[in-house]
């Protein structure tokens, strides 16, 4: 009698399961359409070809409110070397655009090659002119780091050896004079020759120079692995490995947010045994920054990954600790979103949000780390999709200009006034985002790892 209704019930679980599977698939596919007209209709379209300059060559710095051709023009290596990757890498996600994507990104290597590489010493100018004249000051492993980054990307998607020697020279620079045989890491203040500058003793403690640092170090690691996709050097291997394992062992802590500054022995910089005023006045050297944590954990596992799962499944366990960090600590739980930064001051058991407003960066970086642990952990009590379906609605409603494309550089249910602020400044370009909603569908596209 009860064998009359195994078959009827599996029969009815799976239809379910079909069910809910079909529905799951609509839903998504409804998401990569939408991830799509963001990341190339209301983004890419919106920048490019506007902000290439044809007459000085590279690309524009400043974009108005409204993508107009802004006054402050002078260019820096970050974000000149960020345009040439994202169009690069627009190149191969967007075949129907392939070549027009392409020389954009061109463009943007004559201007790397020509005008922002020093002939005489070596590396990247971190500023220059609109012109291309270089505006003297110290250079950056932060700064060389974004022109290996785009220089590979483009040799990926070009096979221009040209872009590849300078590369690997940009490489070479900073093994010669950045990388600290003794203890690893680079660092990332750095004399027009590439040797580091030292602190001295009328140095302010609220300057960084004479550190190694967490932004220019996640940044290098995500260089490093692009460089090695492109050019499997034994040395740039090495650099992978080393980085990857000084950022999750050393910088990231057992709560899962990271250190910001070391002294040259991985010693951190900490102000948590000193008043609160001078903590905050020393913020941004010791804080916890949930936008660069989130970040760090996609970087980590994209490098583990290049590298042949090297060491993953520890790689995998930190930066699940570091998203449900910001998670627990860094979300708003009202309308969503990732905050600026936190601090665990001396005496209290809770971080306490010290910047309580949200960039869009951080939230372009949540989008895409968030999807990429609900692909590892479909059914963790996180809920990762629920957050990032959160995130998404946050997006769209405070970050996403609908009227003019673009997004602000601040959520506007914090800060209004930023409507009217420029889409595009020397530390703001269109790399950020389109990364991450490139990456997000990829992500979908996919499926979850473990089916």
């Amino acid at each position: 009698m009860k064998n009359r209704w195994i078959l009827p019930f599996f029969a009815m679980l799976l239809c379910i399961g079909c069910s809910t599977k079909e529905k799951n698939n609509t839903v998504d596919q409804d998401l990569i359409a939408a991830l799509e007209t963001a990341a190339y209709e209301q983004l890419l379209d919106k920048w490019y070809p506007l902000a290439v300059d044809t007459v000085d060559g590279g690309f524009y710095s400043d974009l108005t409110y409204d993508f107009k051709v802004g006054e402050k023009q002078d260019k820096m290596i970050v974000t000149q070397a960020r345009h040439v990757w994202t169009n690069a890498v627009a190149s191969i996600y967007n075949p129907k655009k392939k070549e027009e994507y392409l020389s954009y990104a061109e463009h943007g290597f004559q201007f790397l090659r020509d005008h922002m590489w020093d002939e005489v010493n070596g590396g990247f100018h971190n500023l220059v002119t609109k012109q291309g004249e270089p505006i003297e000051g110290t250079k950056t492993a932060y700064g060389n780091s974004f022109a290996i980054y785009g220089l590979a990307a483009y040799y990926q998607a070009s096979k221009n050896e040209e872009a590849l020697d300078l590369a690997k020279k940009t490489f070479l620079w900073l093994e010669e004079g950045s990388h600290d045989k003794n203890h690893g890491g680079y660092y990332q203040t750095l004399h027009i020759d590439g040797s580091p500058v030292e602190r001295a003793d009328d140095t302010p403690t609220n300057s960084n120079v004479g550190y190694k640092d967490y932004n220019s170090s996640i940044h290098l690691l995500e260089a490093l692995t692009t460089l090695y996709e492109v050019w499997p050097d034994a040395i740039v291997e090495e650099r992978v490995k080393e980085m990857l394992t000084l950022i999750r062992d050393t910088f990231t802590t057992e709560k899962g947010y990271m250190h910001l500054y070391f002294e040259g022995n991985w010693t951190p910089v900490s102000f948590k045994d000193t008043p609160r005023d001078t903590i905050l006045a020393h913020f941004y050297q010791d804080h916890v920054t949930f936008g660069h944590d989130v970040e760090t954990a996609f970087l980590m596992l994209e490098a583990s990954e290049v590298l042949g799962d090297w060491q993953f499944d520890s790689t995998l366990v930190k930066g699940k600790k570091m998203v449900d960090h910001s998670l627990k600590n860094g979300w708003d739980n009202e309308l969503g979103g990732f905050y600026d930064g936190g601090y665990y001051f001396k005496g209290k058991d809770s971080i306490t949000i010290v910047n309580h407003h949200k960039n869009w960066w951080t939230q372009a970086e949540g989008l895409n780390s968030l999807l990429l642990m609900d692909s590892y952990f479909p059914n963790d009590s996180m809920d990762y999709r629920v957050h990032f379906d959160k995130l998404w609605e946050y997006t769209n409603t405070y970050l996403m200009d609908k009227e003019h494309g673009g997004w602000y550089s601040w959520g506007l249910d914090t800060r209004p006034e930023t409507k009217d602020n420029n889409k595009g400044n020397i530390w703001k370009s269109a790399y950020h985002n389109y990364r991450a909603l490139a990456h997000c569908i990829m992500t979908l596209e996919k499926g979850h790892r473990s089916e």
